[in-house]
């Protein structure tokens, strides 16, 4: 949002008192710099609302986009505000660069200003965040091994949101997603066979919450969710969308964060590499269309909308990269959409599906993957959408067999998304029957305390196709063992 018309702060002269309390950058006695300031500023005030604004200067690194976290502790509220996207979830306030002043060099400032209400005590905010790391405090932040423990299963699914470059609780708690995949709502019903692959009633999600896992995956096709007249009718529209809500609504009785997303989806293609020929939701195109997509996110966010413990991910695996001839078609088209070289359909970029999903007043979590069948991050943070509630995070997808599957690659393309956004690697997985190339993923991504869930919760022979489970109740497959026995060390 950009600075009020002045008109809208003339309303309210006559009732202003000018106070000027500041928080000034704080130094300590050794003299060290802090990483980052944040000057605090009242400027006006009056009986229900006040004008503030923050001046955020940088000792560290230049960057390319930057957050400001921080949380108001007496019930203060942002309603509107200029030179930084700003948004709120219960007490946490972001505030996000605008497209204009995102860079923010070594020793630069930036400043940013908002309209907000209070009542009863209008104390300042403490505990400014700049890009997740804290600020007013001395010398550079010391990195922290991550927690030997994730927050245990309390039978509440948590309602997570963005703070900085972390997911927080309702508390204000760093959470990480750390789960398991629960295939099979996207390929039964457009097969004609079901809704799920093997059960899902209490005693299924039981086991999957017995591994101590906190996050449970649900891959969703869009023609049976809006019962599209190709699905069998017992197995679309109000059926499908039923079942749909009661695994929900399991997943979060034990406790864990169900995170719907868009697998299979409408459109021919027919290019390099597709996975079918059919024009219906049969297998993963290369990007979702704009006929259907934009209705199926609006009408998934509308049925979670009121359940701020759903989150979203919008799209499997992108791969507009092997239908495009350039790097930057292929980003471009990923975001905007519309007419994209060598894809047949119109298609809806991440952008139109934010929009569908936020046009519902929704402020769930979304995730959004990048290229190459989201395997591909390395210029996410340049082509990121813009999300009005600032609650986006970064999908992430790797197996054994992916170009970007080492270590070396993780560091140059992964952590510097993971600086500035959470990052949740969506899929994780090997087609070897073994775990020791998710072994190494894990400890990655434990060591830098980001979020992974595992492919899948089905009993498939896990050589052809990564399955982490033998039997319903939960017995590991040789690969499976490996993610059970982890996730209990952390969170048992």
């Amino acid at each position: 949002m950009r600075h009020p018309p002045r008109s809208g702060l003339l309303l309210v002269g006559a009732a202003v008192a000018l106070v000027g309390t500041a928080i000034a950058p704080t130094v300590t006695a050794s003299g060290a710099t802090p990483a980052c300031t944040v000057e605090y500023s009242v400027t006006n005030q009056w009986d229900a609302g006040f004008q503030g604004s923050v001046k955020i200067t940088n000792n560290m690194a230049s960057v390319s986009s930057w957050s400001l976290t921080f949380d108001f502790a007496q019930g203060q509220e942002v309603t509107q505000g200029w030179n930084a996207k700003w948004s709120q979830s219960g007490t946490s306030v972001t505030a996000a660069n605008e497209s204009w002043n995102g860079s923010l060099a070594s020793g630069a400032s930036v400043s940013a200003g908002f309209l907000a209400s209070w009542s009863g005590s209008n104390t300042a905010p403490t505990g400014f965040k700049l890009n997740g790391t804290a600020c007013n405090v001395d010398g550079e932040p010391t990195p922290t091994d991550p927690p030997p423990t994730d927050p245990p299963p309390t039978g509440e699914a948590p309602k997570l949101h963005v703070s900085g470059n972390k997911l927080v609780d309702a508390s204000g708690a760093t959470r990480r997603m750390l789960g398991v995949n629960r295939s099979g709502g996207e390929f039964m019903c457009v097969q004609g066979y079901g809704i799920f692959d093997g059960p899902v009633d209490d005693a299924a999600v039981e086991a999957i919450a017995d591994w101590k896992a906190n996050t449970v995956r649900i891959p969703l096709n869009e023609e049976c969710w809006l019962g599209l007249s190709n699905i069998k009718p017992e197995y679309g529209g109000a059926n499908y969308i039923a079942a749909v809500k009661d695994l929900v609504a399991k997943v979060e009785a034990h406790g864990m964060t169900p995170l719907v997303e868009l697998h299979w989806s409408y459109g021919q293609y027919t290019g390099n590499s597709a996975g079918c020929s059919d024009v219906h939701a049969t297998c993963q195109k290369p990007m979702p269309d704009a006929q259907y997509t934009p209705s199926f996110w609006a009408s998934v966010a509308s049925t979670f909308k009121d359940d701020p413990a759903v989150a979203f991910d919008l799209f499997n695996e992108p791969y507009p990269d092997r239908a495009t001839s350039t790097t930057t078609q292929a980003w471009t088209c990923w975001r905007d959409g519309g007419t994209c070289p060598g894809i047949s359909y119109e298609v809806a970029g991440m952008q139109d599906l934010v929009d569908a999903v936020r046009g519902t007043g929704a402020k769930n979590l979304i995730l959004a993957g990048g290229l190459a069948y989201s395997n591909d991050l390395s210029q996410w943070l340049t082509y990121k959408p813009s999300d009005p509630t600032g609650n986006l995070v970064a999908a992430y997808h790797v197996y054994n067999f992916n170009t970007c599957a080492s270590e070396s690659c993780w560091n140059s393309t992964l952590a510097p998304v993971a600086a500035q956004v959470p990052l949740v690697a969506g899929e994780i997985g090997e087609n070897t029957c073994s775990h020791g190339f998710v072994d190494t993923v894990m400890k990655w991504f434990d060591d830098r305390n980001l979020s992974y869930l595992g492919w899948t919760w089905n009993t498939w022979d896990c050589s052809s196709g990564p399955s982490l489970i033998s039997d319903y109740d939960g017995t590991p497959t040789s690969y499976g063992i490996g993610l059970r026995d982890h996730l209990r060390a952390l969170n048992g």
